[in-house]
């Protein structure tokens, strides 16, 4: 499911000034005048969508509460402010931003202002215990760092790139439209730079004159004790490598915790099964159980029926924001009759069965005297 707050990178309880200062930054690097990536429109639009739904009040409540289909079901517009396209970055700025509650953007974009690089996304795997106790995992991504070559210009050694002739180096140039109402004249994107307000005339053989290379790194991350499935980790600054000396952007990576065969995790809570015998359920014994931190003894007690449950304080997942404050494990009881018996557990079965049914017979003897008493 689309997440509004995840695509703005924001929280849930994010003000209004948050928002909107979050969708200046993103909005400057997923135009697609500036980021050449083949979703970028896309990425565009549904960032559009997040911004005008949680810049309403009423939309922001609906989706909070009932998400994406909500918002359908009580007849709002989801298309958002982009889905029947948009111009360029200035138009956006100047025409379109100005009127939807003043981000001020006024005049022309630098096209060398620097721009912050994307942000990445890795999955990792990891086990039941690692997620629970905390561990130092060395992790492999792949990232666009700065060419070593050109240091980033995209020019060749000895050279570098020269003023957009086109444009002058403002990224932009003026269009004249002649229409039955007259010329009207708009500010668009330069096609000869693309918007760079500069051109390459000798790239650098290394990166071919994108300034960037597709590079691996290996770093060693700390998954802190208590993390959960799809819990995320960001890691500053190991993302793509920024434009125009912009810093780089964030990793974040995502948990998938591989299940226990023996625990089952609720929370900060463990659950685990103990089976046990009719015996040991009627007499109570003590009984070694296997936990988080090693085999501990129990004690069940007599009389104790199938599905009570047996609490051990403290042993479960820690706390992230507190690690000394853990959770409990609750040992649930199963009492299993047996299905293979020998001769002698048949016999000794055999005269509790007698036992307890001549008991039986008893207590309805004395019941039924009692009550042929009563009407004699």
């Amino acid at each position: 499911m689309t997440d509004y707050y995840e695509i703005l990178g924001v929280s849930k309880d994010a003000t209004k000034d948050e928002i909107k200062s979050a969708f200046r930054k993103k909005a400057r690097t997923l135009h697609p005048d500036v980021n050449k990536a083949p979703d970028a429109e896309e990425k565009f639009k549904e960032l559009g969508k997040a911004y005008e739904t949680l810049m309403d009040d009423s939309k922001r409540a609906t989706y909070d509460r009932y998400g994406e289909d909500g918002l359908k079901n009580a007849g709002f517009d989801t298309g958002g402010p982009f889905a029947g396209g948009f111009g360029d970055l200035n138009d956006i700025f100047n025409s379109f931003f100005g009127g939807m509650g003043g981000f001020g953007f006024g005049g022309r974009v630098d096209p060398n202002a620097p721009v912050e690089g994307d942000d990445l996304r890795l999955d990792i795997e990891i086990d039941f215990e690692q997620a629970v106790f905390g561990c130092e995992k060395e992790i492999k991504f792949d990232h666009l760092e700065l060419c070593p070559s050109c240091n980033g210009t995209g020019a060749e050694n000895g050279s570098k790139p020269v003023t957009c002739p086109t444009c002058h180096g403002s990224g932009q140039v003026k269009q004249v439209m002649r229409t039955p109402l007259g010329s009207i004249a708009q500010i668009v994107t330069c096609p000869d730079c693309h918007g760079a307000g500069k051109k390459i005339t000798n790239p650098c053989k290394t990166c071919r004159g994108q300034g960037k290379i597709q590079k691996e790194k290996k770093i060693n991350i700390k998954i802190p004790a208590g993390v959960d499935n799809m819990s995320k980790i960001r890691v500053s600054h190991e993302g793509d490598a920024g434009i125009n000396g912009g810093p780089a952007g964030d990793l974040y990576v995502v948990l998938h915790v591989k299940s226990s065969d023996y625990f089952k995790r609720e929370g900060n809570d463990v659950y685990s099964r103990l089976d046990i015998t009719p015996s040991q359920a009627a007499l109570g014994d003590d009984i070694i159980v296997k936990t988080l931190n090693g085999e501990q003894k129990i004690t069940v007690q007599a009389g104790v029926q199938s599905g009570n449950s047996i609490k051990i304080k403290g042993a479960g997942v820690p706390f992230i924001a507190r690690p000394s404050q853990r959770g409990d494990h609750v040992v649930i009881v199963a009492v299993k009759t047996p299905t293979k018996l020998s001769d002698e557990e048949r016999n000794l079965y055999r005269k509790l069965y007698e036992i307890q049914n001549n008991k039986k017979a008893a207590q309805q003897s004395s019941i039924m005297d009692k009550v042929k008493g009563v009407f004699q």
